[in-house]
């Protein structure tokens, strides 16, 4: 239960982070966010192959490379 409290905080701030980092305005509500920010670790995730092996630290890059994954799927959805 609290590795799920944990995902969608995190999601929460990732998202955040994405539309605010993201030029021009993002109109979505604060659930679209928190997916957008879970979206955007998971597409980080699987690009960079999940290179942890394991560890369930907090890293500096692969919080960058959340918030580049949201802002990446903020891009495709605004230019479909």
């Amino acid at each position: 239960m609290f590795k799920l409290i944990s995902i969608i905080v995190s999601g929460l701030f990732v998202g955040l982070a994405a539309r605010f980092l993201y030029p021009g305005a993002v109109p979505m509500g604060l659930g679209k966010t928190i997916l957008l920010g879970i979206a955007g670790s998971l597409v980080a995730g699987l690009a960079a192959g999940w290179g942890s092996r394991g560890q369930d630290s907090v890293s500096r890059a692969g919080c960058i490379a959340s918030v580049l994954g949201a802002m990446v799927l903020i891009f495709i959805g605004r230019h479909l």
